[in-house]
């Protein structure tokens, strides 16, 4: 359990590898869409809701930071692979999700590609720290 003057020392990971030539909206909004994926996907992974001094009350977050990292292209299909072999679910966004109107139009076009042949622009893992270093590896921080 974390204590004020203690440092967590966290058993998992959750990392986000995006395609090294995404303009600035583009990594964000892909960032963004990855850790909700994620986050549905692990409650156990939110903290409680936050208060201010006023008694305010904010949103809950992740209890744990999230690295973002980045990549060419191969990277990325690499990583997916990774995942794969590891039993690790990733979080997937493809090119095509920029141009699609919805959620529903979203997972469609993912549904129309095989997995190898995906155009990744983003992928992120939550899993045991030294697995999702090995499906990052290659990778370098975020600019």
């Amino acid at each position: 359990m974390d204590t004020p003057d203690e440092a967590p020392r966290w058993a998992t990971k959750i990392a986000v590898l995006l395609r090294e030539d995404l303009a600035p909206w583009q990594a964000l909004n892909v960032t963004a869409f990855l850790v909700s994926g994620v986050t549905a996907t692990g409650p156990e992974l939110v903290g409680e809701p936050y208060v201010d001094a006023d008694g305010t009350g904010y949103l809950p977050m992740l209890r744990q930071p999230v690295l973002v990292l980045a990549g060419p292209a191969a990277l990325l299909r690499t990583a997916r692979t990774r995942a794969l072999e590891r039993s690790l679910t990733p979080a997937v966004f493809t090119a095509e999700l920029f141009s699609t109107p919805g959620d529903v139009q979203n997972r469609a076009a993912v549904r129309a590609v095989a997995g190898p042949d995906l155009d990744l622009v983003g992928l992120a893992v939550h899993g045991p720290r030294h697995a999702v270093d090995k499906v990052m590896k290659g990778a370098r921080m975020h600019p």
